[in-house]
C-alpha cells in the first residue's frame, strides 16, 4: 500500500438487506431453500424465521444491494480531498447498472486504480458479483477476479492488511478505526439496524449516509496506514 498513490485508490463499501422483509413473506419453495441453507449453522434455540432476520442480508441468494458508496482522493495538494459518491435505488438492477457504467468510465481514463475497502475480498466484491449474475448483468473484466492470478487483482483490503498473515480472528471496521485513533461517526444506526431502517422506516437515504461514512472512515484508515494526516471535514466532498 505504501507505494500506491492515494489517487489510485477507489474506496468502496456496500449495504445489503434481505430480499423480503420477513421469512414469512418468502415463497414456500424459498422458505425450504433457506432452511436447507442454514440448517448446519442455525444456533440452538433460534428459529429459521428469526435467523432470517439476523443473517439473510449477508447471504447473496436471499438479499440485495441497496447502496454502493465509493470514494476517491483527488490529489490537488497536501492534504488531499476525498470525494464520495453513492449509487442507490429500490431497484437493485438499476443500481448495479449505474455502478458498472461508472467503473467502465473509470477504467477507460484511469486503468491503474485499485478497489480499496474493509473486508472487500471476502464480502463486498464477491457479493456484488453474485448479485450481478442474479440480475443477468455480465460481470465486467475489472471484477472478474476468478480469472486473475493473485498478483493481478486490483484490491487493497484493510482487513487483510491489518491481519499481517494472521488468520485467527476478525477485526471490524469500527474496532480497527478505534485502534488506530481514527474518528468513527457516532450515529444512531449501525450495521445490525440497516434492515429495520430499510423495511420498517423506509429510509434509504439514512442508509446511504451510513454507507458514505464507512467509506470516509476507511479513507482515514488508509491515511493512517500511510502515516499521513487524517481528513478534516472541509476536505470531504459528497458528490450527488
Amino acid at each position: 500500500m505504501q507505494n500506491i498513490p492515494l489517487d489510485h485508490l477507489l474506496l468502496i463499501d456496500i449495504e445489503t438487506v434481505s430480499e423480503r422483509a420477513t421469512f414469512n413473506e418468502l415463497p414456500e419453495d424459498w422458505k425450504t431453500l433457506w432452511e436447507e441453507k442454514v440448517k448446519r449453522i442455525l444456533p440452538d434455540e433460534v428459529s429459521v424465521s428469526e435467523f432470517y432476520q439476523q443473517r439473510a442480508a449477508v447471504m447473496a441468494e436471499f438479499s440485495k444491494v441497496v447502496c454502493i458508496s465509493v470514494g476517491y482522493f483527488k490529489s490537488t495538494g497536501n492534504p488531499s480531498l476525498l470525494r464520495v459518491k453513492s449509487f442507490y435505488a429500490e431497484d437493485e438492477k438499476i443500481l448495479l447498472q449505474e455502478f458498472i457504467a461508472a467503473l467502465q468510465k473509470l477504467e477507460a481514463h484511469h486503468p491503474k486504480w485499485h478497489f480499496t475497502g474493509h473486508n472487500i475480498k471476502e464480502f463486498d466484491i464477491p457479493f456484488i458479483c453474485r448479485r450481478l449474475l442474479i440480475n443477468s448483468i455480465i460481470i465486467p473484466p475489472v471484477l472478474d477476479f476468478q480469472n486473475m492470478k493473485p498478483w493481478e487483482t486490483n484490491m487493497i483490503d484493510t482487513f487483510q492488511y491489518w491481519r499481517f498473515g494472521d488468520y485467527k480472528q476478525y477485526t471490524s471496521l469500527k474496532l480497527l478505526a478505534a485502534a488506530l485513533n481514527v474518528p468513527s461517526p457516532k450515529d444512531d444506526i449501525d450495521g445490525s439496524m440497516v434492515g429495520d431502517v430499510y423495511w420498517k422506516e423506509k429510509d434509504l437515504e439514512r442508509i446511504v449516509t451510513y454507507c458514505q461514512k464507512d467509506v470516509i472512515t476507511t479513507g482515514n484508515i488508509v491515511l493512517r496506514f500511510k502515516n499521513l494526516p487524517l481528513l478534516r471535514e472541509d476536505q470531504i466532498e459528497i458528490v450527488k
